[in-house]
């Protein structure tokens, strides 16, 4: 096709039900759901195709996430668009705003920022409503540990320990510009926890499952499994211990894409 259009499209999804962003197939996936429905509000006629700023893995949601739509024609009313786009789309996602952008954009490349957040209770078993979004370690944790923890994440670091799929060819020296454990003001629920928390971490890139490993370190240093120095061991340029605990992904959510 001929790519003489280009617009950002920002989108909001709950993961639960997807396995993921990237299309498989017979699996339903965030980007079959997209195309389903732009193939369905678009005239036959009209070709089009759809990049993410990047993947999440199954059960991974976003408050805000964004894809580059090319087209071959122009889409001359944005707002009567989103209405259109957004009245189709499943109701576990939802279209946010739209803006045209250059054909030197590109909607990975000119992403500069992404903070992940994951939601999570602990030592007590929630309500099932929560499953979705929110992870609940039954064991009691140390908050304060983890906390502190969290701080020693920031910084250019190996994270070949705290990534999976190791390859040879993969980048695991990466930059982390904060990590911090807070308690929980983003969302809220009658049925939450009374007491919930957030993981934010914010880099330009991350290696596969790298936040949830992270969260996963951080968990066992919660229940002492783990001290602070081993993490700053499992950090060291000379790292090729894995961390053998993965947080659960319905926790994880893309929260804020930035680009240039």
């Amino acid at each position: 096709m001929n790519q003489n259009y280009f617009y950002l499209i920002t989108i909001q999804y709950l993961g639960f039900r997807y396995h993921g962003w990237q299309k498989q197939p017979k699996l339903k996936t965030a980007h079959l759901a997209i195309d389903k429905t732009l193939n369905f509000v678009f005239e036959k006629n009209k070709k089009f195709k759809t990049l993410a700023v990047g993947r999440t893995d199954a059960m991974v949601s976003a408050t805000e996430t964004a894809f580059e739509l090319f087209m071959e024609e122009p889409i001359s009313e944005f707002d009567a668009f989103l209405e259109l786009f957004n009245y189709y789309l499943p109701q576990d996602v939802r279209a946010l705003a739209m803006t045209e952008v250059s054909k030197d954009f590109n909607v990975i490349h000119n992403a500069k920022l992404k903070e992940y957040v994951y939601l999570f209770a602990h030592g007590q078993k929630a309500h099932p409503f929560c499953a979705s979004i929110m992870t609940t370690f039954r064991d009691v944790l140390d908050i304060e540990l983890m906390t502190k923890g969290a701080k020693l994440f920031e910084g250019t670091h190996n994270f070949k320990s705290f990534c999976s799929k190791i390859s040879e060819n993969g980048l695991y020296t990466r930059t982390i510009f904060s990590c911090n454990l807070v308690e929980n003001d983003m969302f809220s629920a009658s049925f939450f926890p009374s007491e919930s928390y957030l993981l934010k971490v914010e880099s330009e890139g991350f290696g596969y499952n790298q936040v949830r490993t992270m969260m996963g370190a951080l968990v066992k240093l919660g229940i002492h499994e783990f001290t602070l120095d081993d993490i700053v061991k499992n950090l060291q340029p000379e790292s090729v211990e894995q961390i053998d605990y993965i947080a659960p992904a319905s926790g994880l959510i893309l929260n804020r894409v930035e680009f240039e």
